[in-house]
C-alpha cells in the first residue's frame, strides 16, 4: 500500500526528500525508506543520497524521483 502512495506522491509533486515523502503520506520514516529502497531496486524510481546544510544543521536523506518522468516547465518567461 505505501508503495503505490509513494509513486503517486512522486508523480504529483516531483523530486522530494524521503522525510518529506514520509511526512506527507503519513508513514514512519523507516517504513518509507524501506519502500523507497524496494522501488529503487525495481527501477521504478531513481534515488541518491543527499546531504544538505540548513543554518548549520546537517540533514541527510534520500532524494527521489520517478524514473523516466520529466516535470513540465513552470509557466512564465524563460531565460535565454
Amino acid at each position: 500500500m505505501p508503495t503505490n502512495q509513494i509513486l503517486q506522491h512522486l508523480q504529483k509533486h516531483g523530486e522530494q526528500l524521503d522525510f518529506k515523502i514520509a511526512d506527507e503520506i503519513g508513514v514512519p520514516l523507516a517504513t518509507a525508506r524501506h519502500h523507497l529502497i524496494q522501488l529503487t531496486a525495481s527501477g521504478k524510481i531513481i534515488s541518491c543520497h543527499l546531504t544538505r546544510f540548513t543554518e548549520g544543521e546537517k540533514a541527510e536523506g534520500l532524494l527521489c524521483r520517478v524514473a523516466g518522468h520529466i516535470q513540465s516547465a513552470s509557466p512564465g518567461r524563460k531565460a535565454k
